[in-house]
């Protein structure tokens, strides 16, 4: 902020020659610290005072004796909805550059502004990246503060719009203990889920990150996903050694996007050599160049609030608080500080972050963040995410910002390490310590006991279907405890619609047996592929016996094909009783007539005979035997 001011300070261009005067103060985000700190300043004359500061008491004092224009900050969102109170109370614009609490809003809080993105953006991000994944349910870790509790609503608010949740929360005290951090994180490993998303304050000593180490929770199964804390603690201490970020193996995390222009650049390189001489001792972080574009936003907008308004005036007011129980002399109220605030959401120029515009509810717009992977302690990029594009492995700005997102498909991510140096997709859960075993209800029946049954004596279950069972859980790469419930009396075949029933009522987590798979039945469950053969079937035993060219009279006994002989002879003399006496073809020699006789009657059985009935009787006697 001050390279800002100085920067602002020498351009000719902007207020016409009013100097910006920038009062800062360091309260360690501690609020008690703030209002204890000495409020007597001297107040220099044809300066325009911005009042950075992270303090609550000492901020009123401020702005009493200094007359400032706008307060800057603070970094912390505890603190920010304190001291936006005050600029309430005050009229004073209140403009933040990392308070990122989505429930500081323009509309409880009229005077506030942020020059960086809410968390309601980021934990949206955060959502999309699980459901990337398809994880449905996640431990989350923050820190039991305004920041803390309503980042981490937001985030179960979006994550319950993709049909996931937060199945266990780890809330931390702004200074928590390792001894009882350990201890918590040790007992989460009792849950399900593997998946930690952390959202905590800048920690350059990634304290939780030490103690998932230690717990061996930095391995191969296990997710992490950090939000843009971690990058922010990273790029204000970089250089980081190899030591501290071998603890981040396989960390994912978010980090607010900026797009790279010859401006940001430059004053990146220019921070680097006033490093190397030692006139700052720190890295340079995405809050810090939104820092140094709050500076310049509010020199805009102080331009443009002197051009219409002319001048800057004060008056007393007790309306906002007790003079008295303040032991306060005089309250001045800034005038035209509606004005000011008002000029402020019209600003839009390009700074070090980019574009810098603001929305109709004073949020800027085109939110974006950078998905960052640590892989062997180097923090690779994966991907980002916009609030217009979704996840895509291209930045936003080259992104056509009429694309949206119009299915999970168009969402694209490159490779990320994993914790214990995998590439492929974690689980994301396994079967806690202290889950009770599913509940495999089994039919007891009287009849087919080869399939499944209960043996009396042992109680011991099995049969053909638990045999196929127990194959197929060695296929699981997990270990699934179970038990069996036997269903029914043994005396008599149980309702198998009121077994499925109960899988349906939750009152079993599955059935075992033959099970018959019909339409009402899958309405309410779901059944696995069969594995028996369904229908009726003729069983015949299998005798060794030699094949021979008479196979074919196998299926008939011999005095079967007996009966059959004299029923066609038997014919063939009917017949040629009939019709001998009145069809020229059954006459002839005694041996043609024989012939006749006897291949008429046979030949009915493949085709239809050359000679035709005659009589009455004959026609009738055919129609029988056909």
């Amino acid at each position: 902020m001050e390279a800002a001011v100085s920067d602002v300070n020498s351009d000719p261009r902007i207020l016409n020659g009013t100097k910006l005067n920038l009062i800062t103060g360091d309260a360690k985000c501690n609020v008690f610290i703030g209002s204890i700190a000495s409020f007597i300043w001297e107040n220099p004359r044809g300066l325009a005072n911005l009042l950075s500061r992270g303090l609550t008491a000492t901020v009123l004092f401020v702005v009493l004796e200094r007359q400032v224009l706008a307060i800057v900050g603070p970094q912390s969102s505890s603190i920010a909805h304190m001291i936006s109170q005050i600029a309430n109370g005050l009229q004073v614009p209140q403009i933040s550059f990392a308070a990122t609490d989505p429930t500081l809003s323009a509309l409880q809080f009229p005077f506030f502004l942020r020059t960086t993105h809410s968390d309601s953006y980021q934990m949206a991000a955060m959502a999309d990246l699980i459901d990337f994944y398809g994880w449905k349910e996640v431990i989350v870790i923050f820190v039991d503060d305004d920041y803390g509790r309503n980042g981490i609503a937001a985030l179960d608010d979006e994550l319950d719009k993709r049909g996931s949740k937060i199945s266990y929360k780890l809330s931390l005290p702004t200074e928590f203990n390792v001894t009882d951090f350990t201890e918590m994180l040790n007992k989460s490993k009792l849950i399900g889920p593997r998946v930690y998303v952390v959202h905590v304050n800048p920690d350059p000593s990634f304290r939780i990150f030490t103690v998932a180490q230690k717990l061996q929770m930095m391995t191969r199964g296990y997710v992490w996903f950090a939000t843009d804390w971690l990058c922010a603690t990273l790029d204000s201490f970089s250089p980081m050694n190899e030591t501290s970020l071998r603890f981040l193996q396989g960390v994912v995390g978010l980090r607010q996007h900026i797009p790279q222009s010859r401006k940001k650049d430059a004053f990146v390189s220019q921070w680097r050599k006033m490093q190397k001489k030692g006139l700052v001792n720190s890295g340079l972080n995405t809050y810090g160049l939104y820092a140094y574009d709050t500076v310049w936003a509010l020199a805009y907008s102080i331009d443009e609030f002197l051009k219409k308004q002319g001048k800057v005036s004060f008056s007393a007011s007790d309306r906002s608080l007790d003079i008295r129980a303040a032991q306060l002399e005089k309250l001045e109220i800034f005038d035209s500080g509606d004005l000011l605030l008002r000029q402020l959401p019209q600003i839009n120029f390009t700074g070090l972050t980019g574009q810098i515009q603001f929305d109709s509810e004073r949020n800027l717009i085109n939110a974006s963040y950078e998905v960052i992977n640590i892989v062997q302690a180097t923090i690779r990029g994966v991907g980002y995410w916009s609030n217009y594009s979704g996840l895509s492995v291209l930045p936003p700005e080259d992104v056509k910002s009429e694309q949206k997102r119009d299915s999970f498909q168009d969402q694209k991510l490159g490779n990320v390490t994993w914790p214990g140096g995998i590439t492929e997709k974690p689980r994301g859960w396994e079967i806690a310590a202290d889950e009770r075993p599913l509940r495999i209800g089994i039919p007891r029946r009287a009849s087919f006991v080869e399939f499944v049954t209960e043996l009396n004596t042992s109680h011991k279950v099995q049969g053909y279907c638990i045999d196929v069972f127990n194959e197929a859980l060695k296929l699981v790469p997990y270990n699934a405890p179970h038990t069996f419930i036997p269903y029914g009396d043994g005396r008599s075949n149980p309702n198998f619609g009121e077994l499925v029933q109960m899988v349906a009522n939750d009152m079993f987590d599955g059935v075992v047996g033959d099970v018959a798979i019909v339409t009402n039945r899958t309405r309410i469950v779901d059944f696995t592929q069969p594995y028996a053969a369904t229908g009726l079937v003729v069983v015949a035993p299998v005798h060794n016996t030699k094949l021979s060219a008479w196979v074919f009279l196998k299926p008939f006994t011999v005095e079967m094909w007996c009966v059959t002989a004299a029923a066609f002879v038997m014919i063939a003399v009917v017949i040629w009783i009939l019709e001998h006496r009145v069809n020229d073809d059954f006459r002839g020699p005694p041996k043609r007539q024989l012939i006749t006789m006897f291949l008429f009657s046979f030949s009915m059985l493949f085709k239809t005979n050359q000679e035709d009935t005659r009589s009455t009787l004959g026609r009738i006697v055919m129609v029988v035997w056909d």
